[in-house]
This record gives structure tokens, sequence and C-alpha cells, in this order.
């Protein structure tokens, strides 16, 4: 009796598998491996109802039990054959995945260059622009110069002078950090330089950057990333960090370059930024942008002891 509940069982189960083996076929093309190894679950089931048949015959005919042994040998073979074959549907998964982050990674790249292009369009249109709209207006301003006696109508011209003045210098850094030529001209190194430089002259924070790498040049999209991410980093530590002081290196070693970020601020949990509704986007964009260019970002920080990170590129 316990036999007989087995191979029900057993019938049921094994049908129920071949059933949704076959019905998977679809979905993997009508690949031969898949159809091997669902007919062999077909021939298990047979094989159970052959062993049923002859349990209610009581004795096994010569007939039966010859059966039996070579439908154990066809399905042994499906399934070897099966097993071989199936191999090619996994590199097809494989070849997938790997077109499909190809294909994420050249969307990125190209969203990316847009940006990158609309920076410097509307860093050139300021420039071209409204800069010399306002240099004309000085001009005009300083004809009047001569022409105005009276104190009062001096100082209105001079504090007017002096706004001017502040427009233009104010235009020329907004066009230069929307697409700073320094790095277009002479490269990472300078242009980090040039950035931090800015930053502490206004006593916001003590920013030491060293670097071997000097005159050296990367491929320019490494390059704006790198450079985009040193600008987030240094942004974040000023808002959010509290940080007095930041150590910046740029490195190259072999076909590697590096470069490691430190802020002594208060530090956060990293594991906050887990969740979607905390993940900082600048973080994220960076994360983001270093992977396209085949770099690795990582970020550490807690509480109380500062932040660090570290992007590596290969050359």
């Amino acid at each position: 009796m316990v036999r007989l509940i087995a191979l029900i069982i057993s019938i049921i189960l094994q049908i129920i598998a071949a059933v949704i083996a076959l019905r998977f076929m679809k979905l993997t093309k009508y690949r031969l491996s898949w159809i091997l190894l669902s007919l062999s679950f077909a021939f298990m089931a047979v094989l159970k109802i052959i062993q049923l048949f002859e349990f209610f015959r009581g004795t096994p005919s010569f007939t039966w039990q010859l059966i039996n042994e070579w439908l154990g040998v066809l399905i042994s073979v499906m399934i070897i054959g099966g097993v071989i074959l199936i191999r090619e549907l996994f590199y097809s998964l494989k070849r997938a995945e790997t077109d499909r982050i190809r294909s994420e990674k050249r969307v990125i790249n190209a969203i990316i260059n847009t940006e990158e292009n609309e920076r410097k369009r509307f860093a050139k249109d300021l420039h071209d622009g409204l800069g010399p709209i306002l240099s004309t207006v000085k001009m005009s301003l300083s004809a009047l110069t001569d022409r105005i006696k009276d104190s009062s109508g001096s100082v209105i011209l001079n504090n007017t002078n002096h706004l001017i003045n502040e427009a233009i210098s104010t235009i020329k850094d907004i066009s230069n950090n929307l697409s700073p030529h320094i790095l277009t001209n002479f490269g990472l190194t300078s242009a980090i330089s040039a950035f931090t430089t800015k930053i502490n002259q206004t006593k916001a924070v003590e920013i030491d950057f060293k670097s071997n790498m000097e005159t050296l040049r990367l491929d320019n999209d490494k390059e704006v990333v790198v450079y985009r991410a040193v600008c987030e980093l240094i942004n974040n530590s000023i808002l959010h960090s509290g940080a007095s002081r930041i150590e910046i290196e740029l490195n190259k070693h072999e076909k590697f370059v590096t470069l490691q970020f430190y802020d002594n601020g208060r530090g956060f949990d990293t594991s906050s930024l887990s969740k979607e509704d905390t993940k900082g986007m600048g973080l994220s964009n960076i994360e983001t942008r270093v992977k396209t260019v085949e770099g690795v970002f990582i970020l550490e920080s807690t509480p109380g002891k500062g932040t660090s990170a570290l992007i590596k590129l290969i050359d």
C-alpha cells in the first residue's frame, strides 16, 4: 500500500513537472536543450505509469521489463543531451545581459555628453552674449564720468560701475563653473587646483590638494567625470558635513588613476544611502558617472569621524 501511494504521488509530481517544463518551451524559443529536458520529464512520468501497471499486474513480464529499461536509457540520453546543450541558453542569457549593460552605458554616456555640451553652450552664451553687453554699459558709464559734476551723481555713478564690475565677474565665474576652460585646455590637475584655490580664498574650508600627474592628460570623458565628482564631493562637505579641512590626492600608479578624498566633517551612516527616499542624488550621480568610464567609486563614512571617498580608473 505504501509503495502504491508513493507511485501515485511520484506520477502526479512528474506529470506536473512535465507540463510546467513544456509550457516554458515558448519562453526558451523552442531550444533543443529545453525540449529534450521537457520530454525527459514526460517519459519519466510514463516510466512510473508502467511501474504502476506492473504493480497491479502482479508478475512483471519480460517485455514490460525490457521497455522499462530502454525507457530509462532514453531518459538518460535526453537528460545528458539537454544538459550539454543548455549551455547555449546560459551563454545567450549572459550575452543579453552584457548587451543590456552596454546599451545602458551608451545611453548614460549620451546623456552625460549632452549635458556637458549644453553646459558649454550655455557658458558660451553667457560669456559671449551678456558679457559684451555689460562691458558696453560700463564704457557708456565711463563716458559720463566727466559730465557729472555734483557729488551725489558721482557716488551713484561709482556704485553703478561697481555693480557692473561685480556682474561681469559673476558671469565669468558662472561660465567657468558651467564649463571650465582650464579643464579643456590644461587638464584635470590644473582644473582641480584652480577650483580648490578659489574655494580656499573664500575661507569656507581649507583644501589640501596634491597630485603626481601634473600635465598628464586623460580621456576627455574621464577628466569630466572626475572633475564633476570632486566638485560634488567638495560641495557636499561644505554644505552638509561642517568640515574645516579637506584632503584630495590625485595620483597615477602604472595604468591606474586614483582620486582619494577625505574631510574631517561630522560624517554620516552610509547605510541610510540604501533608502530610496534619503539617497543623495549627488552621490548617486557620481557613482553612475564613474561606472560609465569603467571606474569604481567607494564611499566610506562614520558619524563623528568624517567622510572618505575613492575613485579608481584605468588610464
